[in-house]
This record gives structure tokens, sequence and C-alpha cells, in this order.
């Protein structure tokens, strides 16, 4: 499925963003929700890890937008703070070459200073659910205008400690208003509590892993003593050339390794709930603009977490279940690039790894680590 005849329906500035971004092709997830988006259709769309799905939603809903009102016209939900600037900053680059304005509202920033710009009268609000609801709530975010609203990792978002919010948020908008939700999972859950917010009738579009052009992504693993990890972990670091996310499980974890990786003299960028928003944005941008580097990370800070150009996703702790080790894996051989996944694991999770690659149908490699190369074991 190759029509894009779509673009021809957007307006010229976006038409001249999509220039200027040199796609040479929409992906699968943009061919199939584009249409049924400007036809203002309601949305449950899944599809993998870095499909382009945010591109997804935002060309066919910036369209829709009257750039002559002054008013809250599109109000995009996301899980974290991360998430929520990485799509401000896309908002920034497709909106260019209009007058559409874009504020963002996360939680832990200066209240004060975000109702000052919601009194301006931006057209695009992008933020998480707690902030948004507690500007609502102060009547300082008006949504009786608001035509769509967008659930981006809409699993996350329809979890039971968001799901109320989300409800409220939603109901506070006009009653025609078009709803749409993308993740790389929808569970039969997340698709019933998504139904319930909607009209009648959503699109329902799958996009399947054979979909997507894949890139040559490798998945090996090494075994090891489980004390024995943090030292693998630095051999790695200072011997292979590698732009690299890792995951661990939790942040008691992630303190303790970054330490003794720190103490060793490897240089690491962290990323969790706890971490200062400056320190998030020094780490993410050092990590975007340099060829080489180590971002570690617990999996609720990584979510929907877009760096282009990781070589290597490392799994320091192992997944719980598969479709976590989708989701992490997903970071690297992004839309055809190429890419390395290395699970680091004791004798008695080599066991839970198999049965995970297993189900998945991936072709695992045990490796060892020699020459600073990761070579057959």
């Amino acid at each position: 499925m190759t029509d894009q005849t779509f673009l021809n329906n957007l307006k010229p500035f976006i038409q001249a963003n999509w220039e200027k971004a040199e796609f040479q092709q929409a992906t699968a997830v943009q061919l199939k929700t584009i249409p049924p988006i400007l036809e203002g259709k309601d949305v449950i769309a899944e599809s993998p890890t870095g499909t382009g799905k945010t591109v997804a939603y935002l060309l066919p809903l910036l369209n829709q937008i009257d750039e002559t009102k002054k008013n809250n016209q599109l109000v995009i939900l996301a899980p974290s703070r991360e998430l929520v600037m990485q799509i401000f900053d896309e908002l920034k680059k497709w909106s260019e070459g209009s007058s559409l304005t874009t504020v963002s509202l996360i939680g832990g920033a200066n209240i004060k200073r975000q109702v000052e710009k919601l009194k301006k009268g931006p057209q695009i609000i992008v933020g998480t659910p707690g902030r948004i609801m507690e500007l609502i709530k102060l009547k300082k975010l008006k949504m009786h205008e608001v035509k769509s609203i967008v659930l981006d990792e809409g699993d996350q978002l329809l979890t039971p400690e968001h799901k109320n919010t989300i409800h409220d948020i939603i109901k506070a908008t006009k009653k025609e208003r078009q709803v749409v939700l993308f993740s790389a999972t929808v569970n039969v859950g997340t698709e019933s509590k998504a139904r319930d917010l909607m009209g009648k009738n959503p699109e329902i579009i799958k996009v399947d892993r054979n979909e997507v052009p894949t890139g040559d992504v490798k998945h090996v693993y090494l075994v090891c003593e489980q004390r024995e990890k943090v030292t693998l972990l630095e051999r790695m670091a200072k011997t292979i050339k590698m732009k690299a996310l890792g995951f661990v499980k939790d942040i008691g974890n992630l303190t303790v390794i970054a330490e003794k990786l720190e103490y060793k003299g490897v240089e690491i960028h962290l990323l969790h709930s706890d971490t200062r928003k400056e320190e998030r944005e020094a780490a993410l941008k050092k990590m975007r603009t340099e060829n080489d580097g180590l971002l570690l990370a617990t999996d609720v800070a990584a979510r929907g977490l877009d760096i282009e150009g990781l070589t290597h996703v490392i799994h320091f702790d192992l997944p719980t279940h598969s479709s976590q080790y989708v989701h992490r894996s997903g970071r690297t051989g992004r839309q055809g690039a190429s890419g390395t996944v290395v699970a680091i694991v004791t004798e008695r999770e080599e066991r839970e790894l198999k049965k995970i690659a297993k189900e998945l149908n991936i072709q695992l490699q045990k490796n060892r680590l020699y020459k600073g190369e990761l070579v057959e074991a």
C-alpha cells in the first residue's frame, strides 16, 4: 500500500514541511490512519515502536485547526514529561510556516507561567494528564472549543492510575469531539476502555511487524553471574563503539549501577522518574547530538523515547514479559537501520530469555566480549 494521495489534501504548510523532512515514503501506520483521521473519525491504532506514529496523527489534526481562531482546538495527552517534550518538538517542526501556537503543560513546571501562556489562546495543548486536569479545574484551560484529543501511548494512559483523569478531561470537551489513541501495544482491555471514551464505531487499525521495514537487528546475549553484570557493562562501554540505551528494572538498581560505573570512569546518562528536568534534557540532548554514549533508563522513563541512530539496546535486567522486550528492543534498527540488542543474563535468566525469544520468533545468539567486539560464544 503506497497511496500517498492524502498529502494532496493537506494544507500547503504541511506539504512544505513534508518536503523539508525528506520522507521518501509514508510508513504503514501513516498510510492507514491519516485518511480516517482526516475524515474526522475516532481511531484506535496499534503500531510498533519507531514507525512514525506521532506524524500519523499530527498531520491530519494540524490540518483541521482553524488558524484564524485563537482558542484551544487540539489536546494531546502523553504519560511522561519526556514524551510531551518530544511531541512538542515535533509540533514546532510540523507547524512551521503557519501561525499555529502550541503550549506544553507538564507537572513539576511553573504553573503560573503555564497560565500566562494559556491566556494567549494557543490552538494546541500537549501535556501530562495530571497537570492538564489541574488547569481545567482552576478554569484556566478551557475545553469547550476542543475538537480533537489524542491519547499517545494510550495503553499507559488508560491504566487505573490515569483512567479517571483521562475520562474527566475528555468529558470536559464538546460532544462531537474526535478521539484518537495510538500505542505500540493495544490489548483487549485498552481497546474496550478506549471505546468507552469514543463515539460509535471507532476505526481499529493494527500495523503488524511484517509491515514495517526491519533493519538488520541482531539479538544476542552474554551470560555471567549477577554480581559480574556491572563489570561486563563497564567493559562493553569502554571497548565497543556504541550509542546505547540500557534498561534497568527500577530506580534503586539504576542508582547503584550508575555509581559503580561512574566510579570506574564510565560516562553515563540517566533517565528515571526522579531525574530533574534540566538533567533529563541535558542527557537527551547529548545522546541525540553525539555519536556514542550510554543512557541508562527505567522502562517508565523511556516510554515513547526516540533517539535517532541508537546502535545498541542493552537489557541489563531481563524484561518481565515479551511485550516489554519488544518495546525496549524497538529503539534500535528503526525504519530499516541496523542495530544490536544485547541481554546480559545469569544462567537462570538465560532460560527465561529463550522462552521470550521463542514466543517472539527471534533468532538468539550466545556471544562473548572479545577484544572489544561481541563474538559468537
